[in-house]
């Protein structure tokens, strides 16, 4: 099976790299399931999609809440027969040196980066399992690859989740379970609108994000790269980012 006909569920579907995957995908001939927090942008987008000849449905998902990824994978399932994959992308980040001791955005990180992976893991596994197959792609980044100042807790939450999406792979040869991480340099997506606090700052990083950042297609073609390969072949891991990033 190549992508056409595969069943997609996408997290953090509500704009940028979450929509532009629900997207491409379904051009291609996936049935997605889309979720977010947003709902009426995730009904828009399912609109945009049907009206393109494509197949999608969208559920109101918190990564947060171990019941909306129970019911993400459910309404795959029940409206599509199966699930194959499962594309983890929500995602927030807080930019700040850690002496600011900003302790709510640490944990605001720590509960959607990490704990709603794992959430999606524990959904979907059971499916995968029970089907015989499925693949699980983990948008992560490079911040996690370089790390930076102002950057620490960010960077540790997507290393987190590079790292026992690796202990799986490694807990799951039999060929049941396929696991990609996706690493996104800068990209032009609505991530940073509350990285920081302070409106000149953000306004700044906003500018310096049009000039250098790509556009999320790039990371929803790598995306869909990953998922068209044979069965018996598993991308690991992919970075995408601009010629221009440091």
């Amino acid at each position: 099976m190549t992508i056409s006909g595969k069943v997609v569920a996408v997290t953090g579907a509500s704009s940028g790299i979450g929509a532009e995957t629900a997207r491409h995908l379904a051009s291609r001939g996936a049935h997605v399931v889309v979720g977010a927090r947003r709902t009426d942008r995730l009904d828009r987008l399912v609109a945009e999609i049907a009206a393109g000849g494509g197949t999608a449905v969208a559920t109101r998902v918190d990564v947060t809440d171990p019941a909306d990824l129970r019911s993400l994978v459910d309404t795959a399932v029940e409206r599509f027969g199966r699930l194959d994959v499962l594309v983890g992308n929500a995602g927030v980040t807080r930019i700040g040196p850690m002496a600011d001791l900003d302790v709510a955005g640490w944990s605001a990180m720590v509960d959607v980066n990490v704990n709603g992976v794992l959430n999606g893991i524990a959904a979907a596994l059971p499916v995968f399992r029970r089907q015989g197959s499925g693949h699980l792609v983990t948008v992560v980044s490079t911040s996690g690859l370089k790390i930076v100042p102002t950057q620490a807790v960010y960077a540790g939450t997507k290393n987190a989740v590079r790292t026992f999406l690796e202990a799986l792979r490694q807990e799951s040869t039999d060929g049941v379970l396929r696991t990609t991480s996706i690493s996104p340099g800068y990209v032009r997506t609505e991530l940073i609108d509350n990285a920081v606090d302070d409106p000149a700052t953000r306004e700044q990083m906003r500018e310096s994000m049009a000039g250098l950042g790509i556009e999320p297609i790039a990371v929803a073609r790598a995306i869909a790269f990953a998922i068209d390969q044979p069965d018996d072949v598993e991308i690991g891991d992919l970075t995408i980012r601009p010629t221009r990033q440091g």
